[in-house]
């Protein structure tokens, strides 16, 4: 893996993801039991109700600074193991590296990653709420976390790639589309996303500020813009930059692919990196159906990003609470 300090982000490879300090990362004792004793504590009540000043245990503070070190400066990605299977351990985890944000008009912070059956026509259709194949993206936030609560019977694969070494390898052999990515795309205000009076905002995929890598695409979004008339029209060379960047995401050589199991976390810093998820079949019973956690995390050692995502992300300095959904009023 290469690092660039001056970028603070790393760029790795394929399966050099596999070599990284944060894969995979196993809880101590004195951390799980630190969680699972607090998850004890508050099993009556709404995990969203825990706050930051609860949940801030002595026993966790080498493993968030670990935690945060290696999301922010190291590969972006890690993968936690012996974390009691409760929604409240999860929430208490976060909340060590950060503040979580609405991922709903609802304000839902802790959002279920389940297939809800909707079809793809009604506005409630989420890409996280079906089980379909879903294509390489970022959230909005800065960091994503997921607890698998029961994994599928067949598929829901996580596939992560480095945006750092996308756009190296742009660089090295394709400069031209680089700089095509490098300027705004207009994205479509989300169907889900009642809280938001803009129709659309337009931000780059690949930039950069006071040296700090940042990426974000969402490809579905784009789409959606360059069909819209309430959006501009992607160019043609727009459209083939984005089929080449989704193109190159997709080669094995650069991309890591990965089955959660039941109890595992991952947590992705989204300027440092893509995912997507494969297609899943569920078991027949309810019990049995594919069931992750998540949670968007605005981070506490975030990294300044470029002055055009505050329409989308709110503050863009860093360190500053930004990213989610605006709930209804």
């Amino acid at each position: 893996m290469n690092g660039d300090t001056r970028l603070q982000a790393v760029s790795w490879r394929g399966r050099e993801l596999f070599e990284s300090d944060g894969w995979p990362y196993e809880l101590s004792e004195p951390e799980a039991n630190a969680l699972a004793a607090l998850a004890e504590r508050t099993e009556n009540r709404d995990p969203e109700s825990i706050t930051r000043a609860e949940a801030k245990l002595p026993a966790l503070a080498d493993l968030a600074t670990r935690l945060s070190h290696e999301l922010e400066e190291g590969a972006g990605v890690v993968l936690l193991r012996g974390l009691p299977l409760d929604a409240r351990a999860l929430w208490a985890l976060t909340l060590q590296l950060g503040t979580p944000v609405s991922q709903s008009a609802e304000g839902q912070r802790l959002f279920p990653v389940r297939d809800a059956g909707y079809a793809p026509g009604d506005s409630r259709f989420r890409g996280p709420m079906s089980n379909k194949r879903l294509s390489f993206h970022t959230d909005r936030c800065d960091v994503i976390a997921f607890l698998c609560i029961q994994p599928a019977a067949e598929g829901g694969d996580t596939f992560v790639v480095s945006s750092v070494a996308l756009r190296d390898e742009l660089r090295r052999r394709a400069p031209a589309v680089l700089e095509t990515l490098s300027r705004p795309y207009p994205y479509l205000r989300h169907t889900v996303d009642l809280g938001n009076q803009r129709p659309y905002c337009e931000l780059p995929i690949f930039s950069e500020r006071d040296g700090f890598f940042g990426a974000h695409f969402l490809r579905v979004l784009i789409d959606r813009a360059d069909q819209s008339a309430d959006a501009p029209n992607l160019t043609e060379e727009q459209r083939a930059a984005l089929d080449t960047l989704e193109a190159l995401a997709e080669d094995p050589a650069m991309h890591a692919s990965f089955r959660m199991a039941l109890g595992d976390v991952l947590l992705l810093n989204n300027w440092t990196t893509f995912h997507r998820r494969s297609e899943f079949i569920d078991a027949p019973e309810p019990e049995c159906k594919r069931h992750l956690l998540r949670v968007w995390l605005s981070m506490d050692n975030s990294r300044p990003i470029d002055p055009s995502f505050a329409d989308h992300f709110g503050a863009t300095e860093a360190g500053t609470l930004r990213g989610g959904m605006h709930p209804l009023a």
